[in-house]
């Protein structure tokens, strides 16, 4: 191999890290991308996010740009960050929950949401957290329900009215291993 080709390989291969407030342009930008203007959270919001300690998310890095990204954090089952909503910290953390995951439209199709979400599985893993959770927005609840994640009916009010800010097709979901 070249060299030329090789350094071109190496410069498009994914590098999978964890995700920074300095990643939240590339975030909001991919955020518009994929869900349009309704689903888009604030610089603000998400910059917040980034610097809670509780944060366990991931970025996805090829050619020395974001192509996707997975907003995550250690919750409890039953909890939803409304939409614009900052991450809550609980002592008793027991759950992976993923707020968000998103992949560039240009990068769909490569397999870059699976790892994504296989690195903060394992991650969860590794803290002995064996469930994740999740809402699933506009259609999306099919593609989780490959990865493993079920719907989970809420019964608390206020965890369903965080629900509904998500719009009335939202579903809150889990997977257990």
């Amino acid at each position: 191999m070249s060299n030329s080709v090789a350094s071109t390989a190496l410069r498009h291969s994914l590098q999978l890290r964890t995700l920074t407030p300095a990643d939240v342009g590339g975030v909001l930008h991919i955020q518009t991308l994929c869900y349009g203007a309704d689903f888009a959270e604030s610089e603000a919001v998400f910059t917040r996010r980034l610097q809670a300690a509780h944060h366990c998310s991931w970025a996805a890095q090829q050619g020395g740009q974001l192509v996707a990204y997975l907003a995550a954090y250690w919750s409890g089952h039953g909890k939803v960050t409304p939409l614009e909503g900052d991450f809550a910290a609980l002592p008793q953390a027991s759950v992976l929950y993923l707020h968000d995951m998103a992949v560039n439209p240009a990068q769909a199709g490569q397999g870059v949401a699976r790892k994504l979400l296989q690195v903060a599985l394992d991650q969860a893993s590794a803290r002995g957290v064996r469930q994740a959770a999740l809402v699933a927005v506009q259609g999306a609840d099919r593609y989780w329900a490959r990865q493993g994640f079920v719907p989970d009916p809420l019964q608390d009010g206020q965890q369903q009215a965080h629900l509904r800010s998500y719009g009335e097709d939202a579903v809150y979901m889990v997977r257990h291993w």
